[in-house]
């Protein structure tokens, strides 16, 4: 069985110095393991080879015969660390809440915290259609909405904007 907590420390080990951080990683019951990587700039394919060099040094694949998959978080994953909410400031999201309400708005602040925390208190603002008194037509303003991560199904950049 893979050492979870060795594996952590490989790769934070091999992020080290750099603007990396950890997603996620994963090993699943047939020691399949998926290490999730972000960068407040980008992945590239000799970052996540690094990586896996790192990885296979600590973890003989013979002893342990594991798959392993190193890669980066997509523009389409859902936000999973507070690192992510803090990359996507200012830019255009995609909420879906647990009470089932989909959301689109504009990430506008992420409270203080660790870059790994998982728990996150985040302000949005959404587009909501007001119709004034004695106005013909309906306007636009926007709301500041504040959430929690653990209120939300998910949160994603949005690619429709």
């Amino acid at each position: 069985m893979i050492d979870k907590e060795l594996l952590n420390q490989t790769v934070e080990e091999a992020i080290s110095g750099t603007d990396i951080y950890v997603v996620d990683i994963t090993v699943n019951s047939g020691n399949d393991i998926v290490v999730e990587l972000d960068s407040l700039s980008t992945i590239d394919i000799d970052i996540c080879a690094s990586v896996t060099r790192k990885i296979e040094a600590v973890f003989d694949r013979d002893v342990e015969d594991y798959q392993l998959e190193v890669g980066s978080s997509g523009i389409t994953s859902d936000f999973k660390v507070r690192a992510q909410y803090e990359k996507n400031l200012g830019n255009e999201v995609e909420i879906l809440t647990r009470d089932g309400r989909k959301l689109y708005g504009t990430l506008v602040e992420v409270a203080d915290g660790e870059p790994c925390d998982r728990d996150v208190d985040f302000t949005v603002e959404i587009p909501v259609k007001v119709k004034e008194p004695g106005a013909k037509r309906p306007t636009i303003r926007q709301e500041s909405l504040k959430l929690t991560s653990s209120e939300c199904k998910y949160i994603r950049y949005d690619l429709k904007f």
